[in-house]
């Protein structure tokens, strides 16, 4: 978990989402106005990926600090999560590292407010694991993980690369047997990289999990970006824009329009449980999903630090696709 909050951006709501609800006000189909600010969807292809798939019917769980849970651009998006940390169900986000998680993986889209999610289709089911502060205890995390499962997310999201708590989490293996009980349960598991810049296999070969780098608006591998995990692939995370609470918490002193950008892993990883919600509609396998986002990745300058390369969407998607 990482980044620096970009400058204030103003909020942009429906007129009438006083008298109607968020998800009422997105079928009209208006034009996201940040929208040209997400280079990140672009990179990827999403666009012409959606064409053939949205993210319909999947759940994508953000386990991290949870989300706000009344943001005009999540609100309509979200289905039943629950709270690790304080034991009392409720996943607000006290932080705004899970609220900007949650909004690029499948922020409300086409509704006149804010950005587009990555899977417009998806729903978001926010799991509280880590506090305030951002700290996380391994017990929380991991039994945060194996509820999503138990409980129907499709696709996990663990955007738990600070530094210092990977490796907290992953000694003595906790997180890598939660990952492998989830994908029994037959969810996707997509996590991040971390942002310490070095070389590192963060998980076991054998856990069934996809590590996420970070890579730049030119596409090269961020400074930040951890790189060396065996079968990583990376996506987009500098300067990204997102939703964020639109009250005050550690990341929204200064800031809470309800938007702003933020840098790392963190941010890659769930542009790449977007693409595996795409996936997950098609009818594909957890395994299915992993393979055939490793092997349609792009890495044309074949940049060590980029792993596999960069997922592409639409060749994802089209993979998936029945010949006419």
């Amino acid at each position: 978990m990482s980044g620096k909050l970009s400058r204030p951006l103003a909020v942009l709501v429906c007129a009438a989402l006083a008298a109607v609800s968020v998800a009422g006000c997105g079928d009209d189909h208006e034009p996201d106005p940040k929208r040209g600010q997400q280079w990140g969807l672009d990179a990827l292809r999403m666009p012409a990926a959606w064409n053939t798939a949205r993210g319909d019917d999947t759940v994508i769980a953000v386990v991290d600090t949870g989300v706000d849970l009344d943001h005009p651009d999540l609100k309509s998006r979200l289905v039943r999560g629950t709270d690790m940390v304080d034991g009392d169900g409720n996943p607000e986000d006290h932080n705004g590292h899970g609220t900007h998680v949650a909004g690029i993986a499948a922020a409300a889209t086409d509704n006149g407010v804010g950005i587009a999610g990555g899977a417009p289709g998806a729903k978001i089911m926010p799991v509280r694991v880590l506090t305030a502060a951002g700290s996380g205890d391994k017990e929380d995390i991991t039994r945060g993980v194996v509820w999503a499962a138990e409980h129907g997310a499709d696709v996990i999201n663990l955007s738990l690369g600070e530094t210092g708590l990977m490796a907290k989490l992953l000694r003595g293996g906790t997180l890598n047997r939660a990952i492998a009980t989830a994908h029994d349960e037959g969810a996707v598991v997509v996590a991040a990289a971390g942002n310490e810049g070095t070389e590192t296999q963060p998980y076991r070969l054998t856990t069934p999990v996809l590590v996420v780098g970070a890579s730049d608006q030119h596409g090269r591998p961020a400074s930040f970006s951890n790189f060396g995990a065996q079968g990583a692939v990376t996506a987009p995370g500098v300067d990204i824009l997102s939703t964020l609470p639109t009250y005050t918490t550690p990341l929204t002193r200064d800031n809470t329009s309800g938007y702003g950008k933020l840098d790392g892993t963190s941010m890659a990883t769930p542009y790449v449980s977007a693409v595996a919600a795409l996936l997950h509609q098609q009818g594909r396998t957890p395994d299915q999903i992993i393979t055939d986002l490793k092997e349609t990745a792009r890495n044309p300058q074949q940049l060590s630090k980029l792993g596999l390369g960069i997922v592409d969407a639409q060749a994802a998607v089209a993979r998936g696709t029945p010949p006419a």
